[in-house]
């Protein structure tokens, strides 16, 4: 009999609850979002975050069990993000798994938020094997890892500051934008002359797979005064894909470079800066990406869920790999 398998994901905003059967049958997806509670503060309050995980966390596990005609003792694993996040988010999380987890006599293991996104393209994917490249890119991480196995992971380069997804936020805030920025900014763009404006793309021409967003936003920021003095209206269409361009080709950039430094062939990216559509079809219509194959998860699992968690917590577990009864969350947990 296939294993089932709890995932739980309570890592920033977004409540996720998943009952995942063998390594990809998906039998329950729920996620309980929290944008439209942060949009009025323009991005997350972390205490507010956490309050928000106590309400939804259990209806949801309930409601997860009660799709899937499942009971909580039917279970053969609890996976629970345990780092890296927000704190009080994570501990919402991991102190209701290790209850759930005595409660039930079932065992429980503690899931890298990074690895799980890492494994979000292979939910779908059965052709995606290591060695692979894994582009993790979202509004608090922005990194390339290299993938050996399913469990050996190297990190290759990282933000020397921003995230790119909180340079998308920043850009939205300096134009007036709602929160979440990301999709309001690749909705604008669409409508807008990515040339417009000669946006600087950072380190796109270093020899190191290393990223900046800082001064990229600065120099928006710049441009908005100047034009705001100018007394012109801003042009909003072009300046968002003027600027979601400068951010692309940075990120384009470091993927090439990474595959050229490495050899391998293979590409997957994960985040919610995944969803964009000019990264999407950069990492798989432009010029560059005719040097690799790409893998891209469903825009739905390109966010925060459970399902990833429940996946990468399935493969640690049958790698052997055990957690504590009193598993503690760390917000600073590195993937490698």
């Amino acid at each position: 009999m296939s294993s089932l398998t709890l995932g739980i994901e309570t890592s920033c905003d977004d409540t996720g609850v998943a009952l995942l059967k063998g390594e990809r049958t998906i039998l329950s997806e729920l996620l309980s979002s929290q944008i439209k509670d942060h949009a009025r503060f323009g991005g997350v309050v972390p205490e507010f975050a956490a309050r928000k995980h106590l309400e939804n966390l259990l209806p949801l596990v309930d409601a997860a069990l009660k799709e899937s005609g499942v009971k909580g003792q039917d279970l053969d694993l609890i996976a629970v993000t345990c780092g890296p996040g927000l704190m009080g988010s994570l501990i919402v999380g991991v102190m209701a798994a290790r209850a759930l987890s005595q409660a039930w006599g079932v065992p429980l293991i503690g899931v890298n938020h990074l690895e799980g996104h890492l494994f979000a393209p292979l939910v779908d994917s059965d052709d995606l094997r290591p060695p692979f490249l894994s582009l993790i890119v979202s509004g608090g991480h922005t990194e390339i890892i290299r993938v050996d196995a399913l469990g050996q992971y190297q990190l290759l380069g990282e933000t020397r500051d921003d995230a790119a997804g909180e340079a998308y936020d920043k850009a939205a805030r300096v134009l007036g934008l709602p929160y979440p920025g990301g999709p309001e900014i690749d909705r604008l763009a669409k409508e807008g002359n990515p040339h417009a404006f000669d946006f600087p793309v950072p380190f796109k021409n270093t020899k190191d797979v290393e990223f900046s967003f800082s001064g990229l936003k600065t120099a928006l920021l710049w441009q908005v005064r100047k034009i705001g003095k100018e007394g012109k209206a801003i042009p909003l269409n072009d300046l968002c894909a003027s600027f979601q361009r400068a951010v692309t080709e940075a990120l384009l950039a470091k993927v090439a470079l990474a595959v050229q430094l490495t050899g391998i062939r293979r590409v997957a990216a994960s985040g919610g800066v995944a969803a964009n559509s000019a990264l999407r079809a950069a990492l798989t219509e432009s010029k560059e990406s005719q040097q690799w194959k790409a893998w891209l998860p469903r825009i739905s699992r390109c966010t925060d869920n459970a399902v990833m968690i429940a996946m990468a917590g399935r493969c640690a577990w049958e790698r052997g790999i055990r957690s504590p009864a009193d598993l503690s969350p760390d917000p600073s947990m590195e993937i490698a």
